[in-house]
Formats: structure tokens, C-alpha cells, sequence
């Protein structure tokens, strides 16, 4: 790189929060630049604030208040000194508007032309834009002319991603709702309600191009990454290189070899490269390469972005979109390059070229996105406290690895609060290895390992993917819970007997708990007597699998524990119990970690991660809540009404929406009967579990 500099940068405000917030931190930190954070209310405690040189807070909460407001922005990098803005991903960070303020502000643009921002921005005009320039695209469907024939669409705002205002519609009769729905999440994600729809392929490829582009002519195409396993549109793993591109390009490789014909019947027409064909048309690769240059060059691109395209089995591809900024997944391909996106992206801003060429893949990378939610209830989003997260054998934060190992990026620490206004993600965990089985298998084995408490999270998902045969023999199309079974995928790691085990263990560590707190007699087992008597008891509610008593008693100097023949209690402490359990061939010794937040216990150990919550002695009658009670399942606002007061409802019928960070989430029924109470109206804003509404069964009727 050259000192020849278009601008100077000094200090770097960054317009974000959270993980990426701190990823580019580290690497201004890494230069010697000087940082500025801005926060919200909601995160004046967040880490990424500590992080920065200096902090201007954000009055409010939501991002409308906070995190949206481009001119309360600018104002904090004038008052703070920066002199360039980083927007990081979301939020601002594709908003042409924004880039022109902090342009016109005499600040530097941490990011594309603003131009390329508005040609990007519309994703109709970028497709038009896009087919004009030779790139492979889908046909854009304008709402009102959908038809039958049309089936299934995809819903998809205009002005943004991440899968806020994206829904599948398979059924005509559903589609005006689903796009009032898609409305709303655009307009309150991305401040713009526009709306379209394409053509959905059930079980695509979802393949994406790293570009990065300088002032000086020069484009590169810095590797491509597979994203195609997803839940609701949004991407949960992420790779490079892709699984498919590999396989497609090795089969062409091996029929191009010498003694293949490789002018069999099966070869197709290169799409979007006039002329290709045969064995004169390049890999995937290379024309994948080829279409993001293209896309890229036909915008006058400058900065890091992404061409993402839809890809089918065959190797054929389409434009989706370009995201104008860096992107989550960028990580993966940090590590299989070796470059540090962010420092190019601020080189290319002080107007330093690049090198001719990009650098080689090499290895393979794969990055899973932990976030506080719970798969099995439909991605319900989690709220409240990370006690501890602590993921094993981490290598390197926010960095390229340059050897086999685990990086973390992560936008929360112990004793973090994740709140209802911004996006639950946790953590980015990265593997980088030689071979992709190599990346997995480290991967899994970190997540499994990791100490995560307080909230529910993806981790024991994560885990089952990427050790499942098909996502190992790279069949990872947009299908993949659907195939796959999301109930069997999203069970927990421990199995049933496991997580008895790990309740045990858990009772025994409460026991020795309680001897080491005691003010009088701790040198006495719990419950001793001289005499031989019931057992001591301790109850514990798991979310899985209910209620666990523990029945264990003192005798003659050993701990036994009813039900359970053959355990043998080797060491008992606070925090960790080692037990010899009966194996196949002889005894087993297992050993469990505990850790205590009031009256949630987290057991840590080999056979899965395990957490209930530990039961008073005495119940209150006024914990209890009437059958058929709808209980809020995450802290939200209140948006629609879907039944009144006295109405007759199904099972399954919504009876309310709340919206939690920046998603909608429906409250069905859980029974068919009749709505007898509704304890909130519209703009209410109500907290995690209490009372929403009340069906009253129609057999507790009957029974009435």
C-alpha cells in the first residue's frame, strides 16, 4: 500500500453496536487509529462501549430513537473529533441519505460511493440494474399480479436483509396479509415499507461473492461462501469456500480430464456469459468471479461488498442482491485469505490501491452465528442476563486465524444483558482448519464445550448440524431444517438419562453448597442423624424434560442416591461433582461442572449442557397460573389484536402479535374455547411470562 492518501484518517467513529461495533475497534486499535462508540440507553453497560477511546450516548432505546438517527450520529463524530465513519452492518449502513451527511459533514465514508449505495439500494432497480449488465437474475413478480401459477413466492423488502420483511407464501388466499406483514418489519427494520416478491426455489444454494474494489480500477473477487443454511431467510452457518462450488467444479474438472468427452449432452449454456459453452466454459468459480466483477464495475464500486447469488445443483446461479457494506459471514473469509477486511476497507478509504491480484484461498473456515433463542419454540427470541459465556480454545478475537483454530467475535461478555431491542445474537464462532471435516468436528467439539448461562440459546443446534452426515457430505441447501427435522435437530445434547445424571450432580453440588455455607455443623453430611432415616430430598423444573426429584441420603460415611444402582459418589463439591456411573464394560467415571444464579443451576460436562431451575421447598399458590393462560414468551410490544373478549377461538389461532427485536411473533391459542380475559390493548409493552390472556378450554367448560 502507499502513503499517497486521498484523505487522513485518524480516528474512526463507528455507526453500530455490538460485535461489529468491537471488530472494527480492534483493528483501528491494530493501526494505532483513535475509536469513538455511540450507545443507547439500553447498552450504556454494553462491552463495545468500553472498548472505545470515547463514547457519546444515544438518547433512547430503539433503534428509531438511537441507532437510526444519521443526524445525532454525525453530531457525536463532530463533538467526539473523528474524522471518518464506520457503519458496520444494519441499522445505517446501506442508507445513501446517511453516507451524503457524513460526506457533506467533511467526514470520510468508511464505505462505498454513495451512488452505488442508491443503485444498490432498491433491489428491483439493482436486479434491472444487474440483468442490463450481464449478471444472471431472477424475474421480479410485482405484488398485485401474482398469480397461482406463480407459486411459491418469496416476499422480500425492498430497502434491506438480514430476513426482516421476507415471508414464503404457498397459498394465494395468504398473500395480501404476509405482505402487510412484510410492510410493517420493513418499515420499522429499514424505515422504507416497499415490498416485492420472486419466485421461491424451495431448496436453492445460497452462494455469495466477497468483492473489494479501490479508486484505482481494481476489482477483486476475494473468495466465495456458502450461507445457504438458514431460519427464517436469515443466515445461522456459514462457510467458505462452498460446498457446492467445490463439487461442481471438481466433477467439471474431472470430465475435462484427458480421455473425457467433454462435449457431453449435459452441458449447458453458460448463463449470463454469452458464448460459453462446452468445454470452453469456465468453472463455477470463475464465473462466479466474473458476474460480481461485473456487478461491481457496472456501479463504480469502491470498498468491501458482497454479490449474493441463488444457485440450484447444477451450478447455475442468479443475482439476489448486493449488500453495500461488510458482511456478518465476513470472518470466513478473512481466515481461508488471510486479509483483514477492515483494514482494507480503510486503506481503500484514505484512497490506498490494492494489489493486482487477491490473495489464494486456502483451508476451509466455517462460522456459526450463537444466538439467545429457542429452535424448538419457534425461534422464540431470548432476553436477560449472560452470566457466563466461555468458548474453549479460542485463538484469536476479531483477526484472521493463520492456523488451525477457533476465533471469536462476540458482542457480549459475563454479565451482559441482551435486551428486546436489538438483534439476540451472542456470538460469531469461527473454525479455520486444513479440510473442511477438520473445521467441523473443531467446531462442534468448542460449541459442545463452551460454558453458556443464562439464557437459551441455538448452541445445541449448532452442534447437531454440524455434525449431521448430510451438512458433512456438503448437502446444504435453504431446506435444511425442513428436511432434516427441526424437533430432531434442536433437541438438546444431553439425552434423557444424560440430563438425570447431570440433575444429580446438580443436587449433590447444592448439598455441598449448603455443608460449606452453614453457620453450625457444616462438617456434617446435609440431613444427618445419628439414626437411620428418609432421604434428603432436593426438586429441580427442567424446560425438557419437568420436574426431578433427588432422593440421596448419608450412609455410613457414603452418599447414595435412590434409583440410581450401581453411581457411586467419588467427590461432591460446590462446583463440581465427579460420579462413577455403571458402563457397559464397568464403571465410568464422569465429571460435571455446576454453576449457580439464584435459582438457575448450570451443569457443564461431556454429555451436553443442562440447566433447571432449582425448587423451593414450599410452593405459593400464587405462582400458579389458570389453565389456558397465554404467557408472554419474550418481553415485547403489543402491535395487533386478533380476538376480543368473549370471542371463540381454536387452537392455534393468533390471538395477539408482539414485537421483539425487530420481529413479529404470534401468540396462538392453545386451545379451542372461548377468550375470557385480555390483560393488554395495542402499544402496551409487556415483560418476559406475565398473564397476555386467558382461553378457557371448552372441556374445563364442560367441566364446569
Amino acid at each position: 500500500m502507499t502513503t499517497d492518501r486521498d484523505a487522513t484518517i485518524s480516528t474512526v467513529l463507528v455507526a453500530n453496536r455490538g460485535e461489529i461495533a468491537r471488530r472494527v475497534f480492534a483493528t483501528c486499535r491494530r493501526m494505532g487509529l483513535g475509536t469513538v462508540a455511540v450507545y443507547s440507553d439500553a447498552d450504556a453497560q454494553a462491552p463495545h462501549v468500553g472498548d472505545a477511546d470515547a463514547a457519546v450516548r444515544l438518547p433512547g432505546n430503539t433503534p428509531a430513537e438511537t441507532y437510526l438517527r444519521g443526524e445525532l450520529i454525525i453530531e457525536a463524530a463532530l463533538s467526539a473529533g473523528a474524522d471518518a465513519v464506520h457503519p458496520g452492518y444494519g441499522f445505517l449502513s446501506e442508507n445513501a441519505e446517511f453516507a451524503r451527511a457524513v460526506l457533506d459533514a467533511g467526514l470520510t465514508w468508511i464505505g462505498p460511493p454513495v451512488a452505488a449505495i442508491e443503485e444498490m439500494g432498491s433491489k428491483v432497480a439493482a436486479k434491472k440494474l444487474m440483468a442490463a449488465a450481464g449478471v444472471p437474475v431472477l424475474p421480479e413478480l410485482d405484488p398485485a399480479e401474482v398469480a397461482e401459477t406463480h407459486l411459491p413466492v418469496l416476499i422480500k423488502a425492498s430497502a434491506g436483509g438480514g430476513g426482516r420483511g421476507m415471508r414464503v407464501v404457498r397459498d394465494l388466499a395468504e398473500l395480501p396479509e404476509q405482505i402487510e406483514a412484510a410492510r410493517r418489519e420493513a418499515e420499522s427494520a429499514f424505515g422504507d415499507p416497499t415490498v416485492f416478491c420472486e419466485r421461491y426455489l424451495e431448496t436453492g444454494r445460497h452462494i455469495e461473492v466477497q468483492v473489494m474494489a479501490d479508486t484505482h480500477g481494481t476489482v477483486w473477487a476475494l473468495g466465495e461462501r456458502e450461507c445457504s443454511i438458514q431460519r427464517r431467510h436469515q443466515k445461522v452457518v456459514e462457510e467458505a469456500p462452498s460446498p457446492l462450488v467445490e463439487r461442481i467444479d471438481a466433477a467439471r474438472n474431472s470430465a475435462t480430464a484427458p480421455g473425457i468427452d467433454s462435449s457431453a449432452e449435459h452441458r449447458t449454456d453458460g448463463v449470463g456469459f454469452p458464448g460459453a459453452s462446452g468445454g470452453d466454459r469456465p468453472g463455477m468459480r470463475d464465473r462466479l468471479f466474473e458476474a460480481a466483477r461485473l456487478a461491481a464495475s457496472a456501479i463504480g464500486y469502491t470498498g468491501a461488498g458482497t454479490v449474493e447469488f441463488l444457485a440450484d445443483e447444477a451450478g447455475e446461479f442468479y443475482f439476489l442482491e448486493m449488500n453495500t457494506r461488510l458482511q456478518v459471514e465476513h470472518p470466513v473469509t478473512e481466515c481461508t485469505t488471510g486479509v483483514d477486511l477492515v483494514r482494507l476497507q480503510l486503506a481503500v478509504a484514505a484512497g490506498d490501491p490494492l494489489p493486482a491480484e487477491p490473495p489464494a484461498m486456502r483451508g476451509h473456515s466455517i462460522e456459526v452465528r450463537l444466538y439467545a433463542e429457542d429452535p424448538a419454540h419457534d425461534w422464540q427470541p431470548q432476553s436477560g442476563t449472560v452470566h457466563r459465556i466461555d468458548i474453549p480454545q479460542v485463538a484469536a478475537e476479531f483477526e484472521p486465524l493463520t492456523r488451525t483454530g477457533i476465533r471469536l467475535d462476540t458482542g457480549v461478555l459475563d454479565g451482559s444483558v441482551v435486551g428486546v431491542h436489538y438483534d439476540p445474537m451472542l456470538a460469531k464462532v469461527i473454525a479455520f482448519a486444513e479440510t473442511r471435516t477438520e473445521a467441523a468436528r473443531l467446531l462442534a467439539s468448542a460449541l459442545q464445550r463452551a460454558h453458556v448461562h443464562g439464557l437459551v440459546t441455538n448452541r445445541d443446534l449448532l452442534v447437531r448440524v454440524l455434525r449431521h452426515p448430510a451438512f458433512l457430505a456438503g448437502d446444504t441447501d435453504t431446506a435444511f431444517f425442513a428436511t432434516h427435522g427441526l424437533d430432531t435437530l434442536a433437541a438438546p445434547l444431553a439425552e434423557p438419562a444424560d440430563e438425570r445424571l447431570s440433575v444429580v450432580a446438580a443436587a449433590l453440588a447444592d448439598a455441598a453448597a449448603n455443608r460449606a455455607s452453614a453457620r453450625t455443623g457444616g462438617g456434617f453430611p446435609s440431613g444427618w442423624r445419628n439414626l437411620p432415616s428418609q432421604p434428603q430430598r432436593k426438586s429441580y423444573d427442567s424446560r425438557r424434560t419437568g420436574i426431578h426429584d433427588i432422593d440421596y441420603r448419608y450412609v455410613r460415611g457414603r452418599v447414595t442416591v435412590d434409583g440410581h444402582d450401581g453411581l457411586e459418589v467419588v467427590s461432591a463439591g460446590p462446583d463440581r461433582v465427579v460420579l462413577s456411573v455403571p458402563g457397559a464394560r464397568g464403571p465410568v467415571r464422569r465429571t460435571f461442572d455446576i454453576a449457580r444464579y439464584g435459582d438457575l443451576v448450570c451443569v457443564d460436562s461431556p454429555l451436553g449442557p443442562v440447566s433447571v431451575r432449582r425448587l423451593p421447598r414450599f410452593s405459593d399458590p400464587a405462582d400458579q397460573f389458570a389453565t389456558g393462560s397465554l404467557l408472554a414468551p419474550m418481553p415485547g410490544t403489543v402491535i395487533r389484536l386478533g380476538a376480543a373478549v368473549g370471542d371463540r377461538v381454536s387452537a392455534g389461532q393468533p390471538v395477539l402479535w408482539l414485537e421483539a427485536m425487530k420481529m413479529e411473533h404470534t401468540i396462538a391459542a392453545p386451545a379451542t374455547g372461548v377468550l375470557s380475559a385480555l390483560n393488554v390493548e395495542v402499544g402496551r409493552q409487556v415483560e418476559l411470562g406475565v398473564v397476555l390472556a386467558v382461553v378457557d378450554p371448552d372441556d374445563a367448560i364442560d367441566e364446569k
